[in-house]
Formats: C-alpha cells, structure tokens, sequence
C-alpha cells in the first residue's frame, strides 16, 4: 500500500468523512459534516498539516448551498488536503477557525465580503477587506448581475472607434 492510500486509511479511521478521494498524485479531498470540520483541522494539524494555504468559497446556487474549502499543506510529505463542508446559502454562518490555524482571520474576512458567510468567533470579518463601501451583494455570488450593477452605478458611454484593422491586420 503506497503512502497516499495509508494517509487515507488514517484519515478513514480517524475521522468520520462523508467521502474522501484521492483528488491527483499529492491531493486528497475530505467532504465532512458541519461539525466535524473544527475537529477534523485540529487532528490534521497535529499530523503535519500545519500550514493554511486557502480558504475559498464555492456558490452551489441549484443546491441552495455555499462550499467551505479549507486547502491545507504538509511541507513534510507534501502531501495537499481539501477538507470541504456545505452549508445553508440563506444563512451562511461558520464558526471561525482562527483558534486552529490564525491565519485564517483574513481569508474568513474574504470569503466573508466576496459570498457573505458570517464566521462566527472571528472578531473581523465583516470588517472591509478589499471593497470599500460595497452596496450590493456580495460578487462572487451567482445570483449577483455584474451587468445590472454596473447600469446601477455607472454612466452609460459613448464609445468612438477610431482603429478599423484592415483585413490581415490583428484585431
């Protein structure tokens, strides 16, 4: 048995994953209930997996659900894991997980500004990251209409065309 599959049998009889993949040679995928997600990080992190290297956010509109991916990083066996978790899109709360891995308090403030998930015990994270008095829903939403926004807030242009490439010419 290589070493990926024995990380994964570990994993399997430590922890109590919905499913687990080996995603590609150093990447494994671990999908957890809600609440097994802060005790899931905290074993990760005592068996190697000490650094956080993203956390993002994925819009399951048709399922009414946003996905919490927490990417985390064993420089020891190089070895890649994904622990993902759904939650409610009409109540999108978390708990924090600033008191496992402390550089989480901005991610979870981006995640925060760009989908609207509130992480509950994370003193910052409504506070502004990158978009200053934004006055709509969050962006990376797919409900949200970039178009529609932009006709809401900007002026309509005229725009001149002062280059017509001639046939042959690069456009």
């Amino acid at each position: 048995m290589n070493s990926m599959n024995n990380i994964v049998e570990n994993i399997k009889s430590e922890l109590n994953p919905e499913n687990i993949e080996i995603v590609k040679k150093n990447q494994i995928a671990i999908d957890l209930k809600n609440e097994e997600v802060h005790t899931a990080l905290s074993y990760l992190k005592s068996q190697g997996w000490r650094q956080l290297t993203l956390l993002t956010c994925v819009d399951w509109i048709k399922e009414n659900k946003f996905q919490l991916v927490y990417i985390l990083m064993n420089w020891d066996n190089s070895v890649t894991v994904q622990v993902r978790t759904k939650i409610d899109r009409n109540n999108p709360k978390f708990k924090t997980i600033i008191n496992i891995y402390p550089g989480a308090e901005m991610y979870e403030r981006d995640v925060h500004e760009f989908f609207g998930v509130s992480f509950e015990g994370n003193p910052n994270h409504e506070k502004e990251l990158f978009l200053e008095l934004w006055d709509d829903i969050p962006p990376l939403r797919k409900d949200f209409d970039p178009l529609a926004y932009s006709k809401k807030k900007f002026d309509v242009r005229e725009y001149k065309v002062d280059f017509i490439p001639k046939e042959g010419e690069a456009e």
